[in-house]
């Protein structure tokens, strides 16, 4: 039996309409008789049951037509706008970013722009604390990643110029040189070009490019001129520190004849920044190296009456007295070695290594050089000086020898042999580190030298006994 058949096509419109109703009506009725009531949802199988006593906030699910605009549960409602609840049914914005509460979770932000220039700042700020602290590594890493980020460009100039510090304090030379490189080309009116270029000089100098280094150092004066500076003072000191790199390159590549010209031109000039004590003392060592032996002598003698009390004076005195000796002016020279050697113990005691070492120096070239021509006399003041300097046996062995050779070639020989058994004597006072092959050496010849001494005058004493013998002629036996 056809049950549609009342209502096919032929029924009329009325009809129609009133059977749609109440087959909508039945669906209506059929659906909400298995969907569950709020609340009494089904949890699926893989999600775990939250208990009742949970502190987590009910998420309420908002009626139909009303903007979700409230997730904060009912203890915070009173902080929070209730929804309007003249509200159509058109659907609610969505929150703006950052905007989106999450209580208990995160604090909720406002939608300012973050500033982080703060944060690039101490980043900067943490790897000039790395170079202080002497961990070059940790600096370029810092550094690298802050060049990295967006920070804005006033950050970036002073980060790339502590990169390169800090390469440099790795002992990464030409890593520094590269650096140093991209900051000019980025930054090439900035004021702190030649201040740059200068230390481009120096890293090419400590890398053996001397030639490179100085047209650096000639760089910084170029530039200094070109640039509006504002604080001239400064850049007066960064161009003479150029001029004094310039010397220096050539004093350190042994070229004397242009360090001495441009240390010469240093000393005329009125800057009171200038450590005029440093150029001139470099300035004698050059005209020494020169072998220009009456200049060198004029200016030590000007060096040792403006600095009596500078540390280069011993050397200074050295050189004057080797000068001295080669113009053929003996007791000058003696005169200079001695006033070294007896030198007030207050001057020895600031510096005493650098003191030893010249007082030493100079005793044994001087002495050896008038031994040597035959000025034994002067020579063996020398000797006994530089015996007082130090009363170890490893030091006094070798001088006191040195005098008995002298006593021998003036053939006092009580003193000689008296020398060569004071230094036979003092062998028991070395231990086997002290006692080097030519210490040991130096032993044995005292002590052969002195035997041969000893043989020597018994052998004198008997040969003038047999001449005695035989010049004695007795008298003539009385004619009988």
């Amino acid at each position: 039996m056809n049950y549609l058949a009342p209502f096919d096509s032929h029924a009329g419109p009325g009809l129609r309409r009133r059977f749609s109703a109440m087959l909508a009506l039945a669906l209506s009725l059929w659906i909400a008789g298995n969907v569950p009531a709020r609340g009494d949802e089904a949890n699926p199988g893989n999600l775990p049951v939250v208990p009742a006593e949970t502190n987590t906030p009910e998420l309420r699910v908002a009626d139909p037509g009303t903007a979700i605009t409230n997730l904060v549960p009912d203890a915070t409602d009173a902080a929070t706008p209730a929804a309007d609840s003249t509200d159509t049914n058109s659907p609610a914005p969505a929150p703006e970013p950052g905007m989106l509460p999450t209580p208990d979770v995160v604090a909720a932000v406002t939608n300012k722009p973050l500033d982080h220039s703060r944060e690039f700042q101490i980043q900067l700020d943490l790897a000039r604390q790395q170079r202080r602290e002497k961990t070059p590594s940790l600096a370029v890493m810092t550094l690298v990643s802050l060049l990295q980020t967006n920070a804005p460009a006033e950050l970036k100039r002073p980060a790339l110029f502590e990169l390169a510090l800090a390469a440099q304090d790795d002992n990464q030379l030409l890593k520094a040189q590269q650096v140093f490189s991209q900051y000019l080309h980025n930054y090439p009116e900035d004021a702190s070009v030649p201040e740059v270029l200068l230390r481009q000089g120096l890293l090419y100098r400590q890398m053996g490019v001397t030639t490179l280094a100085i047209s650096k150092f000639y760089a910084v004066m170029s530039t200094a001129l070109k640039l509006k500076l504002n604080n001239i003072d400064y850049y007066k000191k960064l161009v003479l520190q150029a001029q004094v790199e310039i010397a220096d390159t050539y004093y350190l590549e042994g070229k004397y004849l242009e360090a001495s010209d441009f240390f010469g031109r240093l000393l005329r000039t009125e800057a009171p920044e200038l450590n005029k004590t440093q150029v001139q003392f470099k300035l004698i060592r050059s005209l020494a190296s020169l072998t220009n032996e009456a200049e060198t002598v004029a200016k030590a003698q000007v060096f040792l009456e403006h600095y009596p009390d500078c540390v280069e004076i011993p050397e200074v005195r050295f050189i004057l007295a080797s000068s001295l000796k080669k113009l053929g002016h003996n007791p000058e020279s003696m005169k200079q070695v001695l006033l070294l050697l007896q030198s007030q113990q207050e001057n020895v005691r600031k510096n005493p290594e650098t003191w030893i070492y010249w007082q030493r120096r100079a005793g044994n070239e001087i002495a050896n050089q008038l031994y040597k021509e035959g000025d034994y006399l002067n020579a063996l003041e020398i000797y006994l000086s530089l015996a007082d300097l130090d009363k170890s046996a490893t030091w006094q062995l070798p001088v006191w020898y040195q005098t008995a050779l002298i006593y021998e070639q003036l053939q006092q020989w009580p003193k000689a042999t008296e020398t060569y058994t004071r230094i036979t004597d003092r062998r028991k006072e070395l231990t086997a580190a002290d006692t080097s092959p030519s210490l040991a050496s130096l032993l044995e010849m005292a002590k052969w030298r002195r035997d041969y001494i000893d043989w020597m005058e018994k052998a004198r004493a008997t040969n003038q006994g047999f001449q005695r013998t035989v010049a004695y002629e007795p008298p003539p036996a009385p004619a009988k």
